[in-house]
């Protein structure tokens, strides 16, 4: 017997001109969401995504092309202005929120989010290379 094919319903997301880009800068990656004002999600890369592997992932240059992929699906959708939220220590912030601008969708503001303990946990041993 045949097996059935289900198709699955894509949640569609409203689509103001005004939203918000979270710019995630790990040591090991870097994730890029473009999202409504709500909170939805728009449109993502990350550098992974992209097709880089090992170290080239955190880079300026990997960060540049995940924001370029990112910010086209947006544009073309509609989002025009966006507030930045940045996190994290990451080598390509810089370069994301450059090429978000360059692809015409204008930065209104950059916010640093990056979590700072209050001298909460104990760090980790220090490392031994």
């Amino acid at each position: 017997m045949a097996k059935k094919t289900r198709s699955t319903k894509r949640k569609v997301v409203k689509v103001e001109p005004v939203g918000k880009a979270y710019v995630k800068a790990s040591f090991n990656n870097i994730i890029i969401s473009l999202t409504n004002e709500a909170g939805q999600v728009i449109s993502w890369a990350s550098s992974g995504k992209m097709g880089f592997r090992g170290s080239k992932k955190n880079t300026p240059y990997a960060a540049q092309m995940a924001a370029e992929d990112c910010t086209k699906v947006a544009y073309d959708m509609g989002l025009r202005k966006v507030k930045v939220y940045v996190k994290g220590p990451g080598a390509g912030r810089e370069s994301a929120i450059r090429t978000i601008h360059s692809n015409g969708i204008e930065v209104m503001e950059i916010v640093d989010v990056t979590p700072l303990p209050h001298n909460g946990c104990r760090p980790p041993k220090r490392r031994r290379v």
